[in-house]
């Protein structure tokens, strides 16, 4: 049985400064509530290809364990 690879994972950004870590079903959506936080400045870049909330929910947890900003 296939499974859904339709989570993105991503980098909040300003400028080159890493803000957050994170993954969502819709970038531009969560781009959108994000600068309704942070102000216009902030962008997000996608990081790899998609994939399943499982495997993001792993990447999540790697990216708290090296140091970076994860949650809302």
């Amino acid at each position: 049985m296939p499974t859904n690879r339709d989570i993105y994972k991503y980098y909040l950004k300003r400028g080159n400064k890493i803000l957050h870590a994170g993954i969502t079903n819709d970038l531009q959506r969560r781009e959108y509530e994000h600068q309704q936080k942070y102000g216009n400045k902030v962008h997000i870049k996608q990081v790899g290809n998609r994939t399943t909330r499982e495997a993001g929910f792993q990447w999540e947890a790697e990216q708290r364990e090296n140091g970076k900003p994860v949650g809302s």
